[in-house]
């Protein structure tokens, strides 16, 4: 196992395992949401991005230490993990289900109403994913978010 410092250096959680540079993905596609309201035509941006797990990311990234946080992710604990996982394997969802909602709709208002909902529910997970890379023992209730930004 890489020391701390090495981790440190890579911009990983030692005590984690975790990297935020994974949490840019999710970030990403919550950015072209927001713009969506103002610029319906980002929908087709949105459209294109593509869920990747946080191996998947690594591996495709030109981040450094890819490897490194391939490796400490694997080497990470699996409660950690577990969560960390749940956590994103919700957001990837979401935002699955929105991008083919928006691609069977036809009207920019539908879209928009999309886009907001969605960034409502993604946006508490990236802060709670980051809590959990960063060692804070959060609990996440996605129930209870979703909830909140019901229409």
């Amino acid at each position: 196992m890489p020391s701390d410092a090495d981790l440190l250096a890579a911009n990983i959680n030692p005590r984690t395992g975790l990297a935020t540079d994974y949490l840019n993905h999710f970030n990403e596609a919550v950015m072209l949401l927001e713009m969506i309201p103002d610029m319906p035509e980002c929908t087709a941006d949105f459209l294109e991005w593509r869920p990747l797990s946080y191996r998947e990311h690594f591996a495709a990234s030109n981040f450094k230490a890819r490897d490194l946080a391939i490796a400490a992710y694997d080497s990470s604990d699996k409660a950690v993990r577990a969560e960390f996982d749940t956590i994103t394997d919700t957001m990837t969802s979401i935002l699955t289900a929105i991008g083919n909602a928006m691609r069977d709709v036809r009207q920019d208002k539908t879209r928009i109403a999309l886009a907001r909902q969605a960034t409502g529910w993604v946006k508490p997970l990236v802060a709670q994913a980051g809590g959990i890379i960063h060692g804070s023992n959060t609990e996440v209730d996605v129930d209870t978010i979703m909830q909140e930004h019901l229409p």
